[in-house]
């Protein structure tokens, strides 16, 4: 699955992952951890399926729809993110 995601992602998602594999290990609860990788594995088929950079075109037309105005295609994608909230 790491693979399948685009470098910004790919770290996004080992960071999510290590905070929850960290509370799991004070809970002994892994249902936070299932729900990580569930809504990783989706962002990774997804990826996959359309390729990294329609990925990103991706993000970048939601969060010009949101704005009204365009997003600049080089506009690192944590940023066009931040716009859409995520």
């Amino acid at each position: 699955m790491h693979a399948a995601l685009v470098p910004e992602e790919a770290a996004e998602f080992a960071r999510d992952w290590r905070e929850a594999m960290a509370r799991a290990a004070e809970t002994l609860d892994l249902s936070e951890v299932a729900e990580i990788v569930e809504s990783w594995r989706l962002v990774a088929q997804l990826t996959a399926a359309a390729g990294p950079a329609a990925h990103r075109a991706m993000y970048r037309r939601a969060a010009a729809r949101l704005a009204g105005q365009e997003v600049p295609h080089d506009e690192p994608l944590p940023r066009t993110k931040a716009r859409l909230g995520l």
